[in-house]
């Protein structure tokens, strides 16, 4: 019986496959009460952005749309995490998601708003930090993920979603 019981074993941890630490964690829905946990896009390419709703690179929404329209069925998943640690974004999350889906058709994934620096930032954002040495100094700070989530790269607020560097960057996490 030790021995079933150790083959069994053995070929049930040769069969399971660990999220990423630094993917696992819980995230709370915008304006819902569902949670998700970031498990769910591991072996995708994952862009993640501290938003806002009134402030100056707003605009990078489309941007963000559209590079996630034209790289989603390769791969690529937009995150979007809204953050008051700017004083810029909406207090109340329904605002946000009309926001962002009535001005600019906004349809990638978008999370409650979240402290995204600092001792009190997300877990999802002390990892991003620890991994780059790196934490928003504003908003639409991004940080690319590879699909093992080994590598993470930080841009900063005024590298445009459509700027050469970042589209080249993803491309290449899309290919390895």
């Amino acid at each position: 019986m030790k021995k079933f019981t150790l083959i069994l074993f053995t070929c049930i941890s040769f069969q399971s496959h660990a999220c990423p630490d630094l993917l696992d964690n819980e995230m709370r829905v915008l304006d819902s009460s569902n949670t998700q946990n970031l498990c769910e896009y591991e072996d995708n390419v994952i862009l993640v952005v501290n938003v806002a709703s009134r402030c100056g690179y707003t605009y990078q929404y489309e941007g963000l749309q559209s590079l996630y329209d034209n790289y989603k069925d390769s791969g690529l998943v937009v995150i979007g995490i809204p953050s008051r640690d700017f004083m810029q974004e909406y207090k109340n999350e329904s605002d946000v998601a009309e926001f962002c889906s009535t001005e600019y058709g906004v349809d990638f994934p978008m999370y409650a708003t979240t402290k995204v620096r600092g001792k009190k930032a997300h877990p999802f954002y002390k990892k991003l930090k620890k991994e780059t040495g790196k934490e928003p100094s504003w908003n639409f700070n991004k940080f690319l993920i590879s699909r093992d989530a080994n590598e993470v790269i930080y841009f900063h607020k005024k590298v445009k979603p459509e700027s050469k560097e970042l589209v080249q960057k993803i491309e290449y996490f899309l290919e390895s």
